[in-house]
């Protein structure tokens, strides 16, 4: 029998079954309509019928490698270009995010001609083994941090080292930041790159203080190194008020730009984009860059149509619309719910931090796992992020709509609205836990439960 340990489903102890989609709705095998709030690959929604047809249409006539002439390429290149800096102007063409982010580190190094990284703490870039070398997210559970790894304090104003009530909280954290560069020069270590996303989502949907960004580059670029800012999770219009979420930053440009995730709706196709000048460095070490599927006709045909949806839908404008209602929506129930410690975010990225206590902050990891159980029983899927699993996460195609928005607030409220929102959840995270190890125990024993008894 085969060994899925490694695998996780969304909610494990009754997975669901999901047939079709369509829009920021998904189905399952009875027929029966979630709402998907935490699917941002499926960026312009499910099942875009334009989407499709240029797929279809476009596989219909060549699918090859990128080794031949074809228009696809070079339109879709010209497109990415005019929503990114002009500086930014070549492009390499990939299947997945974190071949994007690998690819990113191997222009950074050949570059800089420096090895060491400097990514922030609990940060995910991507299952290559490159890349969980420069996640702590995940090797903290593996083999460690490597010597050339240097990790950062997120720049978190509400849990972080600087909060919300620090005078100058970009500054601070920026110099974090030079401190790892100083500590690690007397080693004899050189930084190659600074790595982040430019909005931490594992991390738990955090928004970096404005001119962090500036002011990190400058101390990176100081020490030889190139600040590459990962859009995987959040680029293409998602924030709402810019088209990339690095330019939440103000006047600020990356020297390398990766992308993945929205940029097929579920397509695999990915992107980077950087200078001449790092693209130079790279291409004069002899060694061809290549990659079978990357930059296909077919996936460049899907990359135009997201393009296209993006603008002929204002869905940029939709983000922000959208994004701001639920805000205040979820906002309202903060002041209501002393549960909800803070709601942060830009457009259709947002973050609801749950804690135990409102002095210490405590993440409330089991009352937030309880809340996404009972919400999928409410036909609605969310998810949780977070080094405490206690922020919700909102992440929905782009689609999503107001009246989305409110059927989620509402329901939110309905669940936690008890005699106190801490009993209610400490009360159903026990239930829940009793339910857990039960289905367990049955399952080992392979005896059919009674689950009358268990869905009282």
């Amino acid at each position: 029998m085969c060994d899925f340990s490694s695998c996780k489903l969304f909610f494990s102890n009754d997975p669901v079954k999901i047939i079709k989609a369509k829009g920021q709705y998904m189905y399952d095998e009875n027929g029966r309509q979630y709402l998907d709030c935490i699917n941002n690959v499926a960026h312009v929604g499910h099942c875009h019928p334009d989407i499709v047809k240029a797929a279809h249409e476009q596989n219909q006539l060549l699918n090859t490698n990128s080794r031949y002439l074809h228009d696809n390429l070079v339109d879709y290149a010209e497109r990415l270009s005019k929503t990114l800096p002009e500086k930014l102007c070549t492009f390499y063409f990939l299947n997945s995010g974190s071949e994007a982010n690998d690819l990113a580190l191997r222009l950074a190094r050949q570059y800089t001609k420096h090895e060491d990284v400097i990514v922030l703490d609990h940060a995910y870039h991507g299952h290559l083994t490159s890349l969980i070398d420069i996640s702590p997210y995940k090797f903290r559970n593996l083999e460690g941090q490597k010597e050339w790894v240097h990790v950062a304090p997120v720049p978190d104003t509400y849990r972080g080292l600087y909060r919300e009530d620090h005078e100058d909280s970009s500054t601070a954290y920026a110099n974090e930041v030079k401190n790892i560069i100083e500590q690690a020069s007397k080693r004899g270590r050189k930084i190659a790159a600074f790595f982040v996303e430019s909005l931490p989502s594992v991390g738990g949907q955090i928004i970096p203080p404005a001119g962090y960004f500036q002011k990190v580059a400058e101390h990176v670029h100081k020490a030889g190194g190139v600040f590459i800012a990962d859009e995987i999770q959040v680029g293409f219009g998602r924030v709402g008020k810019h088209f990339w979420a690095f330019q939440l930053q103000g006047d600020f440009i990356p020297d390398i730009v990766t992308m993945g995730k929205p940029i097929g709706n579920g397509h695999p196709i990915a992107c980077v984009a950087t200078t001449k000048e790092i693209a130079e460095a790279f291409g004069a070490t002899g060694v061809e860059y290549f990659n079978t599927f990357g930059g296909n006709p077919v996936s460049c045909a899907i990359g135009l149509a997201v393009l296209d949806v993006i603008e002929k839908e204002h869905l940029q404008a939709h983000a922000t619309e959208v994004g701001n209602f639920l805000m205040k929506l979820l906002k309202e129930q903060k002041i209501k719910h002393p549960i909800i410690g803070d709601v942060r975010g830009s457009g259709l990225f947002i973050g609801v931090d749950l804690i135990k206590d409102q002095a210490e902050r405590t993440p409330a990891t089991a009352e937030a796992e309880h809340l996404v159980t009972r919400l999928k029983e409410e036909y609605i899927l969310l998810s949780t992020d977070g080094p405490g699993r206690n922020v919700l996460k909102f992440k929905p195609p782009m689609c999503f709509s107001m009246e989305d928005a409110k059927f989620v607030v509402d329901t939110i409220d309905k669940l936690l609205t008890g005699s106190t929102d801490q009993n209610y959840l400490i009360e159903g995270c026990c239930w829940t836990a009793l339910k857990t190890v039960l289905s367990l125990f049955f399952r080992s024993a392979k005896t059919k439960p009674r689950w009358w008894i268990l869905n009282i």
